[in-house]
């Protein structure tokens, strides 16, 4: 009979590419659907927040100016290293969300194929939203989709895993960086899965994974000058009114919550449009000679 002590995990933040623990050296308790302690959870500060815009900024270059297919390869990675470590994550969000073991393996392998899902739209969604524009005038007027910037993700409060990724993919699939608030309840498969996106060639930044008191760490996230949009599908009504005031004050982009029967229904392409500006470019034709042809 082995008399070796279980070591138990130290769940950190996930900001910039490290592990940071909270600013303020608060943690929080996480229990399970019985009330059971599971864990002890960083406590993220406003500082925690705005450390974690300053890294998505940065991150936004490089990521938004690779391209499609690559961002699509990196996607696909995440689900490689998720599958790989079912077996946690299955645990996790049967504690987390109250599930059997089997309805929680549902939840998790649909996540993995969420990944799979938008790795393979982000090299298609450019020609489903853009394209040539019919124009009375000897011009090519042609609308392609880029990125809004940086986002605000407060992930849904009671679909942990599952939940987390339908919102946050499609944000960094079409080239934005990403500022997630995880569920305030149920923070740890979040946690967890900013170690899966350090080891998933995900470049340090580009997912930033915050924990904590949703309405503390949104409200500066909803003010910040250099947070482009926020997603406030993790918000209830008051909060999320008073996330769309706060953030009309730099003009952001906001995606209110919508009602969301079953997360593992197909998701469509409204999310992966949500985040996207649309640049529309301008240039002559030219003649061709003199039977008036163009190109």
């Amino acid at each position: 009979m082995s008399d070796r002590l279980s070591v138990f995990k130290t769940y950190k933040l996930y900001v910039g590419g490290k592990f940071p623990r909270s600013e303020s050296g608060r943690v929080y308790e996480v229990t399970d659907a019985k009330g059971k302690w599971l864990a002890n959870a960083p406590q993220s500060s406003r500082k925690d927040a705005r450390d974690a815009v300053v890294a998505a900024r940065k991150a936004f270059g490089g990521w938004s100016g690779a391209t499609a297919y690559n961002r699509g390869q990196v996607l696909y990675r995440v689900a490689e290293m998720l599958e790989g470590r079912r077996a946690q994550f299955v645990h996790e969000v049967a504690d987390a969300e109250g599930l059997s073991k089997s309805k929680a393996a549902e939840q998790v392998e649909a996540a993995v194929d969420r990944w799979v899902w938008y790795a393979g739209w982000t090299d298609k969604i450019a020609q489903v939203v853009g394209g040539g524009n019919p124009v009375a005038g000897p011009y090519f007027n042609l609308s392609s989709p880029e990125p809004t910037g940086v986002v605000a993700v407060l992930a849904p409060q009671e679909s942990s895993f599952l939940g987390l990724v339908s919102v946050l993919a499609p944000v960094i699939a079409t080239g934005n960086t990403a500022v997630v608030v995880a569920s305030e309840r149920s923070p740890l498969p979040a946690l967890s899965l900013g170690e899966v996106l350090a080891t998933s060639d995900v470049p340090g930044g580009v997912v930033n994974v915050l924990t904590g008191r949703t309405a503390e760490i949104s409200t500066p996230l909803a003010s910040h000058q250099d947070v482009n949009a926020i997603d406030l599908a993790g918000a209830d009504e008051i909060l999320a009114k008073e996330l769309e005031i706060a953030a009309a004050d730099n003009l952001k982009r906001v995606l209110r919550p919508q009602p969301v029967g079953n997360w593992t229904a197909t998701p469509g392409t409204d999310r992966l449009t949500a985040f996207l500006e649309t640049k529309t470019v301008w240039h002559p034709t030219g003649s061709l000679g003199a039977s008036g042809s163009a190109y």
